[in-house]
């Protein structure tokens, strides 16, 4: 069962291309606040301490230093990119309070790089030279400039969040999403990358979606990713009405018009936060009700309610998609263990809770249970064994399961099954959030992937 490759852009979300450039811009890495971790490190019984050893850079018997860098200080704002970072830590917190992973427990050692490039150097030298990190857990960076420093090193970065290409790219460095490109160094298949349709096929299928308008800034990155929707949209047979709106002055109420004259039934975006609320606030103001509004996997959090309060009849049409369990889904027990970890370790999160930051526990989880497989001798060789196993791995049924199989272009594009979870905002519900399938594992469809430059 593989996972879709192109579902990285759709994960990544324009909601971070459309900043100024940073690449003029001063700026130097930080620590982020300290983490109490006295009272917490296994996720099973300690095997005890005796027979570890110092076996590899940051592993000494009784304890394992992982490296997390986040954006979370950036110019998106704290909230933008740290998702990742409060899963992952709340992760290891219990994990330390359970006795660590056989007898040794994790120190986090944390980095905020502010959104910069050059200061997402410094965090990972740091990290990696003066701190000795053995691996790195939780990433969720806006620009990973030290992505090829990293994997030269040979410092595996496990689950992190794949914003840009460097998931796609090297070697050491693995999506929290898997990846089917070669990983050599050079971006996916010659440059290119593939996104996969089966968002699209869902939506025609189950919702009898037809007619879809895809928005969009008059901005490169915003463009270009708007051209990547579209393009799988008409794969998928959908009539597809392309919306572009000016980045600095956007006129999101002429282009709504333009799409209720056009009988649009489902949308897509290519425009940040604050522009969907906008887009939303004028498609109930035109008295445009689409079947739905649709989303990524960065916008499915707690916040909905407040960020779209403006457009109630457009946010209870809103869906999101993605690879992972709906953190709203706390029937399932890992999903609850996440919960409670959240609840107990960051309260004051509990009306920001994020599908991020369940992803960046499973992270977390991921790292966790490569080391455990490792024994007394934890070495990165052998974590690295473990995350690129051939049967995957499903961070205990929190993903789809995840692979790292390089496969040739040809088979990359031709029909594969892809299995993806389907959630819809509804104000009536606790959480908001609705399960729109009753297993993300079964909710399976054979689709091609569509090419595009990154």
């Amino acid at each position: 069962m593989h996972r879709s490759i192109g579902r990285r852009v759709r994960c990544a979300s324009v909601a971070l291309l459309l900043c100024t450039s940073l690449s003029a811009l001063a700026g130097c890495g930080s620590r982020l606040p300290e983490r109490d971790f006295r009272d917490a490190a296994p996720t099973r019984a300690p095997a005890g301490t005796s027979a570890n050893t110092a076996s590899d850079v940051g592993v000494t018997p009784t304890e394992i230093t992982v490296g997390m860098i986040d954006t979370v200080q950036g110019i998106l704002g704290d909230e933008t990119f740290s998702g990742p970072m409060y899963g992952a830590q709340a992760y290891f917190k219990a994990l330390n309070d359970r006795g660590g992973v056989n007898g040794r427990k994790i120190k986090v050692d944390a980095c905020d790089d502010t959104g910069y490039g050059v200061a997402n150097q410094r965090c990972a030298r740091r990290l990696v030279e003066d701190d000795k990190v053995f691996a790195f857990a939780g990433n969720s960076i806006y620009s990973y400039n030290a992505a090829k420093y990293v994997s030269d090193k040979g410092v595996p970065d496990v689950g992190g969040q794949p914003v840009g290409t460097a998931y796609e790219t090297y070697p050491h460095l693995y999506s929290i999403y898997g990846s089917r490109a070669p990983r050599d160094g050079r971006v996916g298949w010659d440059g290119s990358l593939y996104a996969s349709t089966e968002v699209y096929r869902y939506f025609k299928e189950k919702l009898g979606a037809r007619t879809a308008a895809v928005v969009s800034y008059n901005q490169a990155d915003s463009a270009r990713y708007a051209q990547t929707v579209a393009d799988g949209l008409r794969v998928e047979g959908y009539t597809v009405l392309d919306k572009q709106v000016d980045f600095a002055l956007p006129n999101f109420a002429a282009a709504v018009v333009d799409m209720r004259s056009k009988g649009v039934d489902i949308v897509f975006d290519a425009v940040d936060t604050r522009g969907n609320a906008e887009l939303c606030k004028a498609m109930d103001g035109a008295g445009l009700r689409v079947t739905a509004k649709v989303t990524n996997v960065q916008n499915w959090n707690a916040r909905v309610g407040e960020d779209f309060k403006a457009s109630p009849t457009c946010r209870n049409s809103i869906y999101a998609t993605g690879n992972s369990r709906s953190y709203a889904d706390t029937a399932h027990p890992a999903v609850a263990e996440f919960r409670a970890a959240m609840k107990k370790y960051f309260p004051d999160r509990e009306d920001r809770l994020s599908q991020w930051e369940l992803e960046g526990w499973a992270s977390a989880m991921w790292l966790t249970d490569a080391i455990a497989s490792c024994g007394a001798d934890v070495t990165r060789a052998c974590v690295e064994r473990f995350v690129t196993r051939p049967e995957g791995y499903d961070a205990h049924g929190l993903l789809i399961p995840v692979d790292f199989k390089a496969e040739p272009v040809a088979q990359v594009a031709a029909p594969t099954r892809t299995c993806f979870d389907v959630v819809r905002w509804q104000d009536a519900a606790p959480g908001g959030w609705v399960n729109q399938v009753p297993d993300m594992t079964a909710n399976c469809f054979d689709v091609p992937s569509v090419p595009y430059k990154p």
